[in-house]
């Protein structure tokens, strides 16, 4: 897809809005597609040079919601829809009935975009820096865990030794 500047698209609307050219004309001249051209005059009339001027934004849940009601309600299509709320593509519209249609309110609430970040591990505290209680407090669980390993280890040698008796019986 070419992208216009502002001073392209504002020359080719008021070129039309002064009736010297046709649609047909004047995308033909400009190599424009006859639908760009059409909106950009449609945004035009509606926002002013406002409407023309191309610009990436977040939209919140509650606006999204309200321009879907507006479509419902009124049965405004796609493209008079985005030219009213001076939407920058129909497919960002189309897109949202999309979501809202398969998955409810829950789908066009705004998601993290990029990757997700890695966290630091903490480092520990070494002995030297922790209170008395925690050092105790580390020693006794340090000791249990021994314990369990070691009753662990017991089991598994009691296993084997009764799986090799009745190997030979």
């Amino acid at each position: 897809m070419t992208k216009y500047t502002i001073e392209e698209k504002s020359n080719a609307v008021l070129e039309y809005l002064e009736g010297k050219k046709s649609y047909k004309s004047i995308a033909q001249e400009r190599n424009v597609g006859l639908s760009p051209l059409k909106r950009w005059v449609a945004r035009y009339l509606k926002h002013g040079m406002e409407g023309i001027v191309s610009s990436y934004t977040n939209y919140t849940l509650p606006f999204k919601l309200e321009v879907l009601k507006y479509m419902n309600e009124y049965g405004a299509s796609i493209n008079e829809t985005a030219v009213h709320y001076n939407l920058p593509s129909d497919s960002t519209l189309l897109n949202w009935a999309n979501q809202f249609k398969e998955g409810g309110i829950d789908a066009l609430k705004p998601k993290k975009k990029g990757r997700l970040s890695i966290k630091k591990e903490t480092k520990k505290k070494s002995p030297a820096n922790g209170s008395q209680e925690a050092l105790l407090a580390e020693l006794e669980y340090l000791r249990a865990e021994n314990a369990y390993l070691k009753k662990l280890n017991a089991l598994v040698q009691e296993k084997e030794a009764l799986q090799r008796k009745k190997k030979r019986k």
